[in-house]
């Protein structure tokens, strides 16, 4: 079948099941690009030449709902004038105003049933993800307020460790999770926010997935034994999820996801360190050090069918209800040949078609998975209306 019969197969698709993204960074983007002013940059327009994501690239792309992910950087020198708290909360005070100023195109989702309601409404459900337990200071009160303002998961680390939990990318201290990080997962799952384990190391994904009553999620994290970064999610993780009723969402951030780039991508974050740059500045200044670097070292080119290769793998061992798509889009210096920005979905989509993968089995990856993963951690939450909050404080517990 030629490539245009299959996208326009693929668009059908989106078009009753469209996807569901489990990340993109557009909130800090924007913050670092333009203080948060939509004047500056206002998304309705055409921003390809800024940003990976604005209006009408995400209908092109057939995305129906979206986490936006309200993160700050773990590293304390990087948030700037505000502490992680009070940083978080300029983010999701941020989301709120970008789903006021396009009530057209975006409607607030804080439940399952409001996502199937923007379908409906031919809106764009705009959910929000905190990433990095960092964002709540060791503080469950903290946690409870970001759960009324909206945020329905939080990522338990970001790159570096907190208090509570060991990172992927940092050396380990905690084992996994300590037991204020226990309690945690616990308020999570009393609260209905999903324990998100994209970021964290494999120790602490499998101390989450023992103590959770609830599913969970990588919002954005692909298959190790593809590309054996440790971002990414062992095969007895995976293995783990039907057990637990989780959702894998696999990423498209080329370190993550081709072996050839990896080895790349550190002499790039050492070229970024060498001109007074974190590796994920992703101001025009940095954007502008990571373009020459890439035209004087050009980067093994990831596409679509990498994308693709990580997903036949998750569904083996995983199971095709424990998988979904989080694009990390305006996070990433980088994307992949075909996946370049929002639009790009139903390319990955003709990619699979061409595969093989039935129209269930896609409606499953790209709706049905992450819907039912947040109305399973609600009923979690339903079931323990009668658990008090708790008021459990670090010190009590690991001190």
């Amino acid at each position: 079948m030629a490539d245009t019969e299959l996208l326009a197969r693929a668009m059908e698709l989106l078009a009753e099941h469209p996807i569901v993204d489990g990340h993109n960074d557009l909130p800090w983007k924007l913050r670092e690009q333009v203080r948060y002013d939509l004047d500056r940059c206002d998304i309705a327009d055409d921003q390809r030449a800024n940003l990976h994501t604005d209006l009408a690239r995400l209908r092109a792309g057939g995305v129906g709902a979206q986490f936006w992910s309200v993160y700050v950087p773990s590293t304390p020198s990087r948030v700037g004038e505000s502490d992680a708290v009070t940083a978080t909360l300029e983010q999701v005070d941020f989301v709120h105003a970008l789903v006021a100023r396009y009530p057209e195109q975006l409607r607030l989702a804080l439940t399952a049933d409001d996502m199937e309601a923007a379908r409906a409404e031919g809106k764009i459900a705009s959910l929000m993800g905190a990433e990095g337990g960092h964002s709540i200071n060791n503080s469950l009160a903290a946690l409870r307020s970001l759960h009324a303002l909206g945020v329905r998961y939080m990522t338990l680390t970001h790159n570096d460790n907190n208090d509570w939990a060991d990172s992927a990318t940092d050396e380990p201290k905690a084992g996994g999770l300590t037991r204020f990080g226990e309690e945690v997962v616990r308020e999570m799952n009393r609260l209905g926010m999903l324990v998100d384990l994209s970021h964290v190391s494999a120790d602490t994904m499998r101390a989450a997935l023992r103590v959770t009553a609830a599913p969970v999620i990588f919002s954005h994290s692909s298959s190790r034994a593809v590309c054996g970064h440790v971002r990414n999610i062992p095969d007895d993780v995976l293995a783990a999820l039907p057990a637990n009723g989780g959702v894998a969402m696999v990423t498209f951030v080329p370190k993550f996801i081709l072996p050839e780039a990896v080895a790349w991508t550190r002499r790039a974050d050492q070229n970024m360190v060498a001109h007074g740059f974190h590796p994920l500045d992703l101001s025009p200044e940095g954007l502008a050090v990571q373009s020459a670097f890439e035209a004087a070292n050009p980067r093994p080119v990831a596409t679509e069918a990498t994308v693709a290769d990580h997903l036949d793998h998750m569904r083996e061992v995983a199971g095709v209800d424990h998988i979904g798509l989080g694009g990390d889009y305006d996070g990433t210096a980088f994307t992949p040949q075909g996946l370049e920005d929002v639009a790009g979905y139903p390319n990955l989509v003709a990619e699979l078609l061409h595969r093989g993968w039935s129209d269930a089995d896609l409606a499953k990856l790209t709706w049905q998975n992450a819907v039912r993963v947040l109305r399973d951690a609600e009923s979690v939450a339903a079931g323990m209306a009668e658990v008090r909050p708790s008021i459990a404080t670090i010190d009590q517990l690991d001190r």
